[in-house]
C-alpha cells in the first residue's frame, strides 16, 4: 500500500507511517545527536545521563534532503544517493548525547536503505 499521496502539489503521509519504528528486544529505534561525535541512529540499549549505548547503529556523516535531525527522524532523507551514512556497527557508546529523537517506521525504512558510504 502506498504511504503517501500528492494533492495539489502537497504530499500527505498516512498516519500509520508516522508511528514509532518497531522495537528490537524492547529497545526503541532512535536518532542521537552528540556534542562532538556527530549524528547516529540505532536501537537505544542504555542511557545514563548524557551517555547512551546504541545497538545496530550507523553514523550519518553527511545528509541532504532534510532540514534538520528532527526531519530525518520523522521522514528520513529525500536525497539518499547524496547522503554519507557509514557502515552499521553492532554497538557504540556515545558520551555526549544532546538529543535523542524517536524514529518513525517510515524514517527507519528510508535510512536503512541508504547505501553504505565507504572510502
Amino acid at each position: 500500500m502506498k504511504k503517501e499521496v500528492k494533492i495539489d502539489g502537497i504530499t500527505y503521509v498516512l498516519k500509520d507511517s508516522l508511528e514509532k519504528a518497531e522495537k528490537l528486544d524492547g529497545m526503541d529505534y532512535v536518532l542521537v545527536r552528540t556534542y562532538s561525535a556527530g549524528v547516529h541512529f540505532g536501537y537505544l540499549e542504555k542511557r545514563d545521563g548524557k551517555e547512551v549505548t546504541l545497538r545496530k547503529s550507523r553514523r550519518i556523516w553527511y545528509w541532504k534532503g532534510a532540514c534538520s535531525v528532527s526531519q530525518i527522524a520523522v521522514d528520513g532523507v529525500t536525497a539518499p544517493d547524496e547522503c554519507k551514512i557509514a557502515i552499521e556497527v553492532d554497538s557504540i557508546t556515545l558520551i555526549e548525547a544532546i538529543e535523542i529523537i524517536p524514529i518513525t517506521e517510515k524514517a527507519k525504512i528510508n535510512l536503512q536503505n541508504v547505501q553504505i558510504w565507504k572510502q
